[in-house]
């Protein structure tokens, strides 16, 4: 094959022509060969439809008429004798020229929008005089001038759609600041602006005619010609392949921000650019020379490896614009021709970066091939389900451009200069920009939203694209998920992130030096339980009796004990013999339905079972050993603490937790790590002998462990609460109040509950509140502060595979969306990884990594699923690291954020979703007591449904609050249903019992529903003749009955004409149903159907009356 130059490149030096012939060519098919027919001038000059580009246009101005997220801004210095009056001739000259500059857009009589070309006229060009300001001052003005004539919104409707001033700077320096709507141009025609405004000033200097040749037509002529055009066969042809190339799923992209996603998707723009090195660029043109393809082709590449190595997603769509003008009578005419074209890649970890990049090249010229069918037209015809703020087919977008300052040269005494304005809003999350000048070289421009991302972020993103092309430039064969993306200091960081040093070498067991404690202080108190009150001295004295039983009935290091009692003496006395027995406890809650008991009795493989006499008959098994710990008599048995022999190995307790495959697996952990976990407590938190301690937590739950050990350990006291207390916070309250509790752990749910309660004020002993178990809502962690400010609030995370918590984070009152779960205790690494097992940046979510003496052995009896839990630490410790199957991240300050289990993690209408945000929202509310938010399947899919209890004294309606959640977040995460109920169902263990709630009633099984009063009737019979179906029910859903954006706006224009009344189209996605709607219409009702004019010229006929 012949050496392959760069295609880009040797395109634009065609003529329009040689141009137009190659897109020919490129199509295909028999009549390949031969141009198109030409263009033809319309034969109506005053009007004409709006291109496809164009109705994209009219739809996001009227949408939000006020943002500047589609203006064209930019400007000219002039350093010399600048003629201010050949200037505005010139001007004037171009805006005569092309019709596009002086076009205006209306809605025609059918609610559709038209395009009116004005005549020619005078146009203003104001002139400020800064030139005697201060230094200081003038940049000052300047930048307040740029920033008014840049944001100052445009009106579609009455025009004019170009604005110019000239600032004079000095004596002989000028600023020349032109912005234009998007709707009459584009980048290409901003070169054609500049180039024919130096010509035509030069001629004017010098008397002559510029010598531009004659446009054969002007850019509405293009607009009538495109959708005759896109009727017929090529149209019909082209779409064909898109259909086949982006499918019938439409994925969107899941990119993380800083900072929540706004319901509106109005943003202000910020950049960063990063100047490519010169032998980089060099080395990425010959590697993609080598495999046939284009500089563009290789830099969208590194774009599209870098989206998937932030969001793990295998399907990227990116959005590239393209001039689109490959027909001759297009090249000199100002006018909004570009075209956007949806560049799909399907990635997987093991493909190459060469791989990629032919993908890429291929994909690139299927499009450029099929380039003339709009984007507007393919949005319409596969209809992605929609959102207000999120880009439809594609999220992100890139752009390459090439620097053309050959026309600066041609302005006759002037030194010429091209300004760039910064864009005032973003529009799109995140696009790339990469500029080639003409010596070769390439800045990429990162703009992004500024409400979305830190600066430091999109600084970090830049560096690993830079990465990215690093390595597609020099090791082209490397696979996707082996590319190394984070630097050294990157790298470092998140080392010292993830990894707590801190050392307890003198591992003990839990019961020892709770014996070394009952030495020490045996009259003090240990155990409160009711109204009994034991010493250490008692409480150990009672555990060495049953201790001694214990082992004499062959309990030693390794032996499984259950234990199945209520809330009790019984409860703690039978945990500390177990230990002291050298056994390991399992604990089974009475709690628990029968059928799961008996699993876990059999499955744990135990041979002795203590329990309480009225629970003897839960537990099956014939072989099973049972004492009865209230009636069983010791009286006999020895007093001294017996001398077991364990190692730091020896299990200590064996706690079942919920299994994917609906059967209970048991994590069975040591005493390395329990003692390690309790050390680390005591040093941060620092108990003493004025403690109380209150165990309230089930047994069956890990966090338990250490309510039971961690006061006996230090000399503090254990209050245990009454069976069933933990579920009621007035008791608990109580129990607070008479012991004097200084520390208590809550699940989140029922610290929600707990804070509901009229009289927690009272509870002023309180110093130390322990969450763990779920995610912890900002709003629960926010009323802690102001209703129980003298206790400080901690928030823990760990699986019941490591030994209780591995994770900590003190929470503060910092205005933030989200409770950290914080960084890790000591001896624990906590990686956060994608699913090659790399080290992910900040703020990128992967799944949690845990690794250290916390790790828990494995599950008891199950090899093959410890096997897949607990894998090889891929940083080469020679250690396990247990795969937590929780999404995480690291925010900007070096803490982990919790964001929800993976599996939690739901998709909706082709959108990824956390539902954790959601119910973070809804917790937000300040009726809301508690939330949770579940991903339903039904006949018309997935959908979300929420379920919320009122605080006391607080009512609930769903729909206010579907409301409210809709001003805070995207359409597509408000649940469809909202269920209140008056408390949220618990499990055993505190935490939400999600199988337990009711399922919802489906949306499909409503019947249709009337409309209702004028507003709703008049409504339903315009959506029905736009939607062309046969009634509209008040409840019906406008995009699910095939509504789109442009309809929407055709409606709200039938509504202006045939009743006087104005509605935002933004209220389509507010306001689906006509019933709700109907409620943004005047309060005094609909005028009667007729033309506006006619309404006008009675009014008219009325005024005239009045002035005889």
């Amino acid at each position: 094959m012949p050496d392959p130059q760069d295609l880009s490149e040797r395109r634009a030096r065609l003529t329009p022509e040689q141009r137009a012939k190659l897109q020919a060519r490129l199509r295909g098919g028999p009549a390949a060969a031969t141009l198109p027919h030409a263009i033809p001038c319309r034969p109506q000059r005053d009007q004409a439809p709006l291109s496809f580009a164009q109705q994209r246009q009219w739809f996001l101005w009227k949408l939000d008429p006020a943002s500047a997220a589609y203006h064209l801004s930019g400007g000219l210095k002039f350093v010399g004798r600048l003629d201010i009056p050949a200037l505005h001739a010139s001007l004037e000259a171009l805006v005569a020229r092309h019709e596009s500059l002086r076009t205006l857009f209306r809605e025609g009589g059918a609610g559709v929008a038209e395009q009116f070309v004005q005549p020619a006229s005078d146009i203003e060009l104001p002139c400020i005089d800064l030139a005697g300001l201060e230094a200081g001052a003038r940049e000052a003005r300047i930048a307040d001038e740029v920033r008014r004539i840049c944001a100052t919104p445009f009106d579609l409707a009455c025009g004019p759609l170009l604005r110019v001033a000239l600032l004079k700077t000095g004596e002989n320096e000028h600023l020349l600041l032109v912005v234009m709507h998007h709707i009459v141009s584009d980048g290409w025609s901003t070169q054609i602006i500049l180039d024919e405004l130096a010509v035509r000033y030069r001629a004017c200097l010098q008397g002559m005619e510029p010598g531009l040749a004659d446009l054969p037509i002007q850019y509405a002529d293009y607009a009538v010609w495109q959708r005759q055009w896109l009727a017929g066969a090529e149209g019909e042809r082209q779409l064909a392949w898109w259909r086949e190339q982006l499918g019938g799923e439409q994925p969107v992209l899941a990119l993380n921000t800083d900072r929540p996603r706004r319901a509106d998707g109005k943003y202000a723009a910020a950049l960063h650019s990063l100047v490519l090195p010169g032998e980089l660029t060099e080395r990425l043109r010959q590697q993609a020379q080598a495999h046939g393809a284009t500089l563009f082709m290789a830099l969208l590449t590194a774009f599209q490896a870098l989206l998937y190595r932030h969001t793990g997603q295998t399907q990227i769509r990116v959005g590239v614009p393209i001039a689109n003008r490959n027909r001759a009578e297009t090249a000199g005419i100002v006018g909004f021709f570009v075209n956007t074209q949806v560049l799909g890649a399907r990635l997987d970890g093991r493909m190459s970066l060469a791989g990629l990049l032919t993908q890429t090249r291929d994909r690139a010229l299927g499009a450029q091939a099929h380039q003339d069918l709009p984007f507007e037209r393919l949005v319409e015809v596969l209809q992605p389900e929609r959102s207000q703020g999120i880009s439809p087919l594609f999220q992100v977008m890139f752009n390459h451009l090439r620097r053309d300052h050959r026309s600066l040269a041609q302005w006759p005494g002037l030194a010429v200069q091209r300004l760039d304005f910064d864009e005032p809003a973003a529009q799109f999350e995140l696009a790339l920009e990469t500029w080639e000048s003409e010596d070769g070289r390439v800045e990429a421009r990162f703009r992004y939203a500024r409400e979305l991302f830190e600066a430091q972020t999109v600084e970090r993103l830049a560096e690993h694209y830079q990465a990215l092309l690093q390595a597609l430039a020099g090791h082209p064969g490397q696979a996707l998920d082996d590319l190394d993306i984070l630097g050294e200091a990157e790298r470092a960081q998140l080392r010292q992130w993830s990894e707590n040093p801190q050392q307890h070498p003198d591992a003990e067991p839990v019961h020892r030096l709770f014996e070394r404690q009952a030495r020490a202080c045996p009259d003090a108190p240990a155990l409160l339980f009711d109204e009994t009150q034991l010493s250490y001295a008692e409480l150990n004295r009672r555990a060495n009796r049953l201790a001694h039983r214990l082992i004499a009935l062959g309990v030693a290091p390794e032996t499984r004990v259950g234990i199945c009692v209520e809330r009790s003496v019984e409860m703690v006395v039978g945990l500390l013999a177990i230990l002291k027995a050298g056994g390991a406890y399992v604990p089974l809650d009475p709690d628990h339905p029968d059928e799961r008991l008996a699993w876990m009795v059999g499955d744990s493989g135990i041979g002795l079972l203590l329990t309480q006499s009225h629970l003897k008959g839960r537990i099956p098994g014939q072989a099973l050993s049972v004492l009865a710990l209230d009636s069983l008599d010791l009286a006999g048995e020895p007093e001294h603490d017996p001398q077991v022999a364990l190692h730091g190995d020896n299990l200590a307790y064996v706690i079942y937790t919920s299994g994917s495959t609906g059967r209970p697996k048991g994590a069975a952990n040591r005493h390395r790590s329990l003692y390690n976990r309790l050390a680390w407590m005591q040093e941060a938190y620092r108990l003493d002998a004025s403690d109380s301690v209150l165990q309230k937590t089930p047994f069956g739950f890990d966090v338990s462990v250490w309510e039971f050990f961690w006061p006996l350990m230090v000399g503090a006291r254990l209050v245990v609460a009454n069976p069933g207390e933990h579920r009621d916070p007035g008791r608990l309250v109580e129990t607070i109040r008479q012991h004097a509790v200084t520390t208590l752990h809550f699940v989140p749910s029922m610290l929600q509950a707990f804070l509901a309660h009229e009289g927690i004020e009272a509870c002023t002993s309180l110093s130390r509140i322990f969450c763990s178990g779920e995610a912890l809502p900002a709003e629960a962690q926010n009323a802690v502060f102001r209703r129980l400010p003298q206790a400080a609030l901690y928030n823990l995370y760990g699986p019941t595979e490591a030994a209780i918590d591995v994770t900590h984070w003190s929470c503060r009152d910092d205005g933030q969306s989200q409770v950290p779960i914080g960084r890790p205790i000591g001896g624990i690494r906590t990686w956060v990884l994608d699913a090659a097992l790399n080290p992910v940046p900040p703020g990128v979510a992967g799944e949690l990594y845990l690794g250290g003496v916390g790790l828990a052995r494995g599950y008891l009896n199950r090899p093959a699923l410890t096997a897949e839990r607990f894998v090889a630490d891929p940083f080469g410790s020679g250690e396990r690291l247990y795969r937590s199957g929780d999404l995480v991240r690291w925010n900007m300050e070096g803490q982990l954020e919790y964001l929800g289990r993976i599996d939690h993690q739901v998709k909706v209408r082709g959108f990824r979703i956390e539902l954790g945000e959601i119910e973070a929202q809804l917790l937000a509310q300040p009726e809301v007591r508690e939330a949770v938010v579940l991903a339903k399947e039904g006949p018309g899919g997935t959908r979300l449904v929420g379920y919320v209890s009122a605080r006391a004294g607080q009512s609930l309606d769903g729909a206010m609050l579907r409301e409210r959640l809709g001003r805070m977040l995207p359409d597509y995460m408000v649940p469809g249903a909202l269920i209140v109920l008056e408390a949220l169902p618990l499990n055993a263990n505190g935490k939400v019992d999600r199988k337990a709630l009711p399922e919802p009633e489906l949306a499909g099984s409503r019947a249709y529903e009337a409309p209702q009063g004028d507003a709703e009737a008049a409504l339903a019979a315009i959506w029905a003749e736009v939607l062309g179906v046969e009634r509209v029910g008040r409840c019906d859903n406008f995009f699910e009955l095939g509504g789109h954006s442009l309809l929407a706006i055709r409606i709200t224009a039938l509504l202006a004409q045939r009743h006087a009344c104005e509605l935002a189209v933004r209220h389509f996605f507010d306001a689906p149903t006509v019933k709700a709607l109907a409620a943004h219409l005047p309060a005094g009702g609909l005028l009667a159907q007729g033309s506006r004019e006619q309404r006008l010229s009675e009014i008219d006929s009325l005024l005239s009356e009045f002035e005889v």
